[in-house]
């Protein structure tokens, strides 16, 4: 096959490029420029799409003998991820850039360039499965959990997955730095990126007020009503918040606040305690169905955060929605927020399907 290697500079997609050179493809690396303005290096483990990280791929390419090529995606990206995090956050959401950036630019623009270039399949560095079952691709959680990247792809339509290639589904991450360090990739111990790659400095707070200037509103205590402080905008809260909230004086109990919901239309955020934060119920829109639609109330684990954030459920489609009865509560489950259903069977956990969350019901 006539395979295009997507290469961001780590060590992931390095040696995911490499394997498919093992593995007979004709292959042919790519690294996307996703910035107009790209920093020249990376900040310690944040960050990512910097020149240094260009140069990084283009090493590996040339050691593995392939060709290699730059992308400009920049306009694409900022359109599509930065504007939409903006955006949503705005509207009081949380939305993850990571699901936004693999379905619109890594699994929809690249995808789409690859395919009318001649190209037969995308291969990345994610850590996830790819199965097939009756001729249709089923996404499933990679072999180290810990790594697991299902849950940022889960929102790949089975078009998309039929033409995609994860090489490290089944590898830990420990073995492939060995592997890399064997092969002589100099970025075999390079450290992962980590935060939102378009906000370098992890100051998510200060790039959100930067884009959409002081929105001031009230901090209002949910049970009884009282003012408790003052704002500059909802942009800089999030669901289950519990640290920078501005508030000076302790709850009545001397426990911690934490941010229960956002009213963007009035600027009121309201705070309560941890309990308060219990989540039981999901409604969730926009579905994405790697095969069929569920038929009925289904069994199932709902995941609603990259790392972390799970609870076994029943799902069941009503009116076009996914609506997910938890039985377990879930804490800082957040509108704008991607919800995962996963099904374990014989090969290990299998995505069903995964969805925007429009709102909850507290527990």
């Amino acid at each position: 096959m006539r395979v295009l290697a997507a290469m961001s500079g780590g060590v992931d997609s390095a040696v995911a490029a490499a394997r498919a050179v093992d593995a007979g493809h004709e292959v042919v690396g790519v690294h996307l420029a996703l910035s107009a303005k790209p920093g020249t290096l990376r900040t310690g483990s944040r960050g990512c799409c910097t020149i240094e990280d260009s140069h990084d791929a283009r090493r590996a390419a040339d050691l593995l003998e392939i060709p290699f090529y730059v992308w400009d995606f920049a306009e694409r990206f900022t359109e599509e991820v930065v504007e939409t995090f903006v955006g949503e956050y705005a509207a009081g959401r949380t939305p993850n850039p990571c699901v936004t950036c693999n379905e619109k630019i890594k699994f929809e623009a690249l995808l789409d360039k690859a395919m009318a270039l001649g190209f037969d399949a995308v291969c990345t560095g994610h850590y996830a499965r790819l199965s097939v079952e009756d001729g249709v691709p089923q996404l499933r959680r990679s072999a180290d959990e810990g790594k697991d990247q299902s849950y940022v792809l889960a929102s790949l339509t089975p078009e998309q997955l039929r033409h995609s290639m994860f090489p490290l589904g089944d590898s830990r991450k420990s073995d492939v730095r060995a592997e890399a360090e064997r092969r002589g990739l100099a970025v075999a111990n390079k450290p992962d990126s980590h935060d939102i790659c378009f906000i370098p400095d992890g100051d998510t707070k200060k790039f959100l007020e930067s884009r959409l200037g002081s929105t001031p509103g009230e901090l209002v205590d949910a049970e009884t009503g009282a003012v408790l402080g003052r704002h500059s905008g909802v942009h800089g809260f999030t669901v289950g918040q519990r640290k920078g909230l501005g508030i000076e004086a302790p709850a009545a109990d001397g426990r911690p606040r934490y941010v229960l919901s956002l009213e963007p239309v009035s600027g009121t955020v309201k705070v309560g305690s941890a309990k308060d934060l219990g989540v039981r119920e999901i409604q969730a829109d926009r579905p994405v169905w790697p095969d069929l639609p569920l038929a009925e109330p289904t069994e199932c684990v709902a995941q609603v955060r990259a790392h972390g954030g799970t609870a076994p459920a029943v799902a069941e489609v009503v009116n076009g929605q996914v609506s997910i009865r938890l039985e377990e509560s879930l804490h800082g489950v957040a509108p704008g927020q991607v919800v995962v259903l996963y099904r374990t069977d014989d090969e290990g956990d299998l995505v069903l399907g995964s969805a925007k969350i429009a709102s909850t019901t507290a527990a």
